[in-house]
């Protein structure tokens, strides 16, 4: 299920806004499908500062390796080891439980203006 507010970028990482100024960052449902069976999660240590459109992580499948650039600028304030140690949950739940890092970024609206909303997303891709 696609959380409500959710934002996502062109180059198919989506953003969603939580409460004080932090959002969580991952993959989308149709970057997961495309990337077949994740077999590799490597994300960014705690306390780490990305600027928007930089790589942040890298997801490797059974199909290829893929970089991820952060949507927006901020701090990396947690990451989801779950999905270090079992990467096969980005498949199942790319949403949920598949989350990717949490930043703090109190500006974040001001840089989200080319994120699409996901509908809007979804009718790109066709």
């Amino acid at each position: 299920m696609v959380p409500e507010g959710i934002l996502c970028s062109k180059s198919h990482e989506y953003l969603l806004e939580g409460s004080d100024s932090i959002y969580t960052i991952g993959l989308t449902d149709y970057a997961v499908e495309q990337l077949g069976d994740i077999v590799f999660v490597e994300l960014p240590e705690v306390g780490s500062e990305f600027v928007k459109g930089e790589v942040f992580a890298t997801v490797e499948s059974v199909k290829a390796a893929s970089e991820i650039y952060m949507p927006v600028g901020g701090k990396i304030v947690e990451v989801n080891e779950k999905i270090v140690e079992s990467p096969e949950i980005l498949n199942e739940s790319p949403f949920e439980e598949g989350w990717l890092v949490k930043i703090e970024n109190a500006d974040a609206h001001a840089e989200s203006g080319d994120l699409l909303e996901y509908n809007d997303y979804k009718e790109e891709l066709e």
